[in-house]
Order: C-alpha cells, then structure tokens, then sequence
C-alpha cells in the first residue's frame, strides 16, 4: 500500500540556507509536465479534474521558493514559442510522449519532441523524478536480451542521451540507503547519512560517462535480483549543451513526497536547474560508483 499523506497537514518544512537565498533571486517558472503514455503513478493522477497529489504540493511549495509552476499534461503545447517562456522543465512522465498511451492527454509532436530537447541544450534547465527515466526507450528496450544492456550511443533515445539514465525494472517496494556523494549540492544540506526511505526504488542503466552523482543507491540487502549489483547512481547532475539536467529515481510513494529531506533536495535541483544557485558539477561517477556499469542479469 502507498502511504498518504493530508496536504493540510503540511507545513512549508525547513529550508536549508543556500534555498532560502535562493528563493530570495529572480522568480523562475517551471513547467511540471506529468503526461503518462505509459503506467500512470498516483502521485501525478488528477482526480474528477483536480490537481494531483504533486501538482498541490508545488503549487503550495512554489511561493516560498519563487518559483512559478504551470502544471500540464498536454503534449501538443510543445513547440519553441511555448518552451521560450519558461526556465526550465520538470518532467513527471512514463513511456513514448509522441502517443496518446495510457492517459490518452494530446502527445507531443516529433517537432515538439525536437524543439524541447533544443531548448534545454540552448541553455533551459531541466529536472526529472522517479519516473522521468521511465520515458522515450530505445526501440530495443522491449526485448528481454537487450532491456538489461546499456544502448550504444546510435541506438539511444536522444531523450536519455540528455538526462543520462534510463529505467530497467523495478523490485518490490523496501527500504534503501540513500548514499550522498556530494554533500555540497544545493538542497544537500544536513542530508542524513542513514536516509532510507520506504520506496519503489529503479534499477537503472546507460549511464552517461559524465555524470555528477549526489546520491548513490547502496543495493546492500536489497530484496530482488534487479538490485543484485554494486551501488549505481540515484540522483545527479549534469550539463547538456547550455542548460542543465538534474534527476533523482526518488518521488514514487507520497510519503516520500511530504518527505523535507526530499523537499529540499527537489528545490536544491530546481534552483541549480533554473540558475538561481550554482554548483561544480564535475564528472564523479567512477570515484562515487565505480560498478555501475555492472548492470543485473534477467531473472
């Protein structure tokens, strides 16, 4: 079962200082794109037309971190002149966004698929959760010999070619160290070393060899041969062209979500995304987890 949580009953949380000085530069505005052509989670899942779970969340949060959200999860919107108006893009998303899929909401266009990657690498931010690494596979994702293998560079979504990850499987839901790599990152203040949430935690592969990882999934004891593999990256950070892509694998469960260790580390990732704070974000992926590359075997 999915723990929930009242949106009453939270409260703005704790802000580290580097956020709080955040907040107080130039407003950002953030396009929070949740279309679901694939399996579509709870926490984005709009009930009788409201807002989702995590859509009430930011738009609660957003004032107090100067940041303007527009929420969306139609595709159709995406071409140059709608992309020009926003600082970055946050993607909640599953599966091939150029289909209708599960949610049947208007896809993007190959155009517009082209004209949002364009945008990020002309200099736009993006940040993605969960299951942002779960969106636009290579065309041999759906075959079992080669789900498990990294995909050669012409074989790559140029999706996943920008965010530097993509999706295996996943196991049960259980607890898992979260492995901070970089304390220093935005939002990574007074992270705690023994941070294990309960979550729906992906096995990830293709990593890109640049990498800034902050946080690293530690697979010691985890249940479930997809996590039979020495620690890989859970959350980084990296360039793209211009602009700037930040992922974290967290963000299934909505208790995870009402989560101030999580809450920071998402705006830590917003601020550095949209440019209000910055970071070295040095490859570190071979000196944070150097078997990564050490995908798990099919079951």
């Amino acid at each position: 079962m999915i723990a929930r949580a009242s949106l009453g009953a939270i409260g703005l949380g704790f802000f580290p200082s580097a956020l709080s000085a955040a907040a107080a530069g130039k407003k950002r505005k953030v396009l929070f794109f949740s279309k679901s052509s694939g399996f579509e989670h709870s926490v984005i899942h709009r009930p009788d037309g409201e807002l989702s779970f995590a859509e009430k969340l930011l738009q609660q949060w957003g004032p107090e971190q100067n940041v303007e959200f527009t929420f969306s999860k139609d595709g159709s919107l995406f071409n140059r002149e709608y992309l020009d108006q926003f600082d970055a893009f946050y993607f909640h998303t599953t599966g091939n966004l150029t289909e209708a899929g599960t949610d049947k909401n208007p896809p993007m266009t190959l155009e517009g698929k082209k004209a949002f990657l364009d945008a990020i690498h002309r200099g736009k931010g993006f940040i993605g959760s969960h299951c942002a690494a779960d969106t636009f596979h290579s065309p041999n994702y759906g075959h079992p010999e080669t789900r498990y293998k990294d995909d050669a560079p012409d074989q790559m979504d140029p999706y996943i070619a920008m965010l530097g990850g993509e999706f295996i499987i996943h196991g049960e839901q259980q607890r898992s160290r979260m492995i901070p790599a970089d304390p220093h990152f935005p939002g990574m203040e007074a992270f705690p070393q023994d941070f294990s949430p309960q979550e729906e935690w992906y096995s990830l592969k293709t990593f890109a060899p640049d990498l800034h990882v902050i946080l690293v999934q530690d697979t010691q004891g985890m249940k479930g041969p997809m996590y039979q593999r020495p620690p890989y990256p859970a959350t980084w950070a990296r360039g793209y062209g211009r602009g700037r892509v930040f992922y974290t694998n967290m963000g299934h469960r909505e208790d995870v979500w009402t989560n101030p260790t999580f809450k920071n580390l998402l705006f830590g990732g917003v601020h550095w995304a949209t440019g209000n704070l910055r970071a070295p974000v040095r490859p570190n992926i071979r000196q944070a987890a150097p078997g990564a590359s050490q995908n798990p075997s099919p079951a």
